[in-house]
C-alpha cells in the first residue's frame, strides 16, 4: 500500500520521512520522527505503535537494528508489517513481513532505510535509493522529495496514490518541515507546491521560534507583537 524512506542527514543531524500510498491521510499513521531520536516508518497492516515503542526505546538508548528486532519479535502480526527505523547516530534497519502477496521489499544504507509494498516492482525502491543518494549535500527535504518523485515515476504503488507526506525534525520537539497531502489525485504534486510555499514563507519563521536554549526565539518583540 505505500513506499517510503526514513533517514538521517549526517551533515545537519536532521531526521526524516517521506512516504507516498493509496490510502487517505498516510502523514497521520505511517510518518513518524522525533529530534536527536530517530524516524519511523509503519506501513503495510499498520501498526503504529511500532512508531511509538520505537522511537522511545531509541530515546532510552537502543540502537535501530535491536529495537527494531525487539519490537518484530514481540508482534503477532509481524508478518502484515513493514517497519523502517533510524537512529540519530544513523543506524538502520527494515522488516518485511510475508504478507501481502503483491510485491514488497526494503532496502538499506549508510543512514537510510526504503520499504514498500503493493509495488509496481523492485524497480521503485531501486529508483527511490538511487535518487536519494544522488545529491548527498541537498538538503534533506529536497532528498526525500527527489526520493518520491523517482519512486512514482517507477509505478510506486498499484493502486495508484493518494496523499503524501515529508516530515523533517532537527533539533526541536516540533518539526522544521512537515509537509502533508491527505487526499488528493496528485498529492506529489500538492507536496512540490508546498514545499516552495513552506521554504519561502513558513521555515523562515519556524527559524525564528524559542527554543530549549532560547526562549524568546529570533523575534523582535516590539515589531512582532501581534504574533504569527
Amino acid at each position: 500500500m505505500t513506499f517510503s524512506l526514513v533517514a538521517r542527514c549526517p551533515s545537519t543531524g536532521q531526521l526524516g520521512v517521506g512516504a507516498m500510498t493509496a490510502m487517505l491521510g498516510i502523514g497521520k499513521l505511517v510518518a513518524h520522527a522525533k529530534a536527536q531520536v530517530g524516524a519511523a516508518a509503519t506501513q503495510a497492516m499498520v501498526n503504529p505503535y511500532l512508531a511509538f515503542d520505537g522511537l522511545s526505546r531509541l530515546e532510552q538508548g537502543g540502537a535501530a537494528p535491536e529495537v527494531l528486532e525487539e519490537l518484530i519479535a514481540a508482534d503477532p502480526g509481524r508478518e502484515g508489517r513493514q517497519f523502517g527505523l533510524v537512529d540519530a547516530q544513523g543506524r538502520v534497519a527494515a522488516h518485511t513481513g510475508t504478507l501481502p502477496e503483491d510485491y514488497k521489499g526494503h532496502r538499506t544504507g549508510d543512514g537510510w532505510a526504503c520499504q514498500g509494498n503493493r509495488l509496481a516492482g523492485p524497480e521503485v525502491l531501486d529508483a527511490a535509493v538511487e535518487a536519494f543518494a544522488s545529491d548527498p549535500d541537498a538538503p534533506l527535504v529536497e532528498r526525500l522529495l527527489a526520493t518520491l518523485d523517482a519512486g512514482e515515476d517507477q509505478g510506486g504503488d498499484t493502486k495508484g496514490h493518494q496523499s503524501a507526506t515529508i516530515t523533517v525534525v532537527e533539533r526541536e520537539l516540533y518539526p522544521l518541515w512537515d509537509l502533508r497531502v491527505d487526499e488528493s489525485d496528485e498529492p506529489l504534486r500538492e507536496i512540490h507546491a508546498l514545499h516552495e510555499e513552506f521554504a519561502e514563507k513558513l521555515v523562515p519563521q519556524i527559524r525564528m521560534l524559542p527554543t530549549r536554549d532560547d526562549a524568546l526565539g529570533g523575534f523582535d518583540y516590539e515589531r512582532d507583537a501581534s504574533g504569527v
